[in-house]
């Protein structure tokens, strides 16, 4: 593992030196984690791969403002990714502040999601409208909370609380059906 660690430093130092050579390698290094973090916001490969080239882009561009001492790589890479994916989603107009601001505390058992295979679930939730599964991945997932989706998406907590709850919501039911 130390030696994965190693080797993806060196190709950092390389990439900021301008090295096409290491930036491919380091692309292929981090295509699977990249790629798994991008499909979560995505509605399948195709908006994935879009979502990956522009957050490949950003992380070339700026990867001489990666500083080791001030956090892991694949945190930095991750961040980058999570934003491209939501400029991604924002650039499709696919935010609608219009939704109810009620569902301050959604109740939603979550009994029929523990009853199926994860891969299955992941499915479920890539078919979410955009704006539901975004809030789900962040909050669900990556550990987001309310006020930093709403930040982040520019839209209200309420909203955003409101999209968690339609998502588990609608999520309950598909699943609840597969039973």
């Amino acid at each position: 593992m130390q030696e994965q660690e190693t080797d993806v430093l060196l190709l950092i130092d390389r990439c900021k030196e301008g090295e096409r050579k290491a930036q491919e390698q380091l692309y292929r290094k981090l295509y699977g984690f990249s790629m798994a973090i991008a499909l979560r916001y995505s509605r399948d490969e195709n908006d994935a791969s879009d979502i990956l080239s522009h957050a490949f882009y950003k992380i070339f561009r700026s990867i001489k403002s990666y500083d080791k001492r001030k956090g892991i790589f694949h945190a930095w890479v991750k961040r980058i990714i999570i934003n491209a994916a939501l400029d991604h989603i924002k650039s499709r107009n696919e935010f609608d502040d219009v939704l109810i601001e009620a569902a301050e505390n959604p109740t939603v058992t979550n009994h029929a999601i523990h009853a199926i295979r994860a891969n299955e679930i992941m499915a479920e939730i890539q078919k979410l409208p955009p704006a539901t599964h975004a809030v789900f991945v962040m909050y669900v997932i990556d550990g987001f909370n309310h006020r930093e989706i709403a930040e982040q998406l520019k839209i209200s907590t309420g909203t955003s609380k409101w999209h968690l709850s339609e998502a588990r919501r609608i999520l309950q039911k598909r699943l609840a059906s597969d039973i």
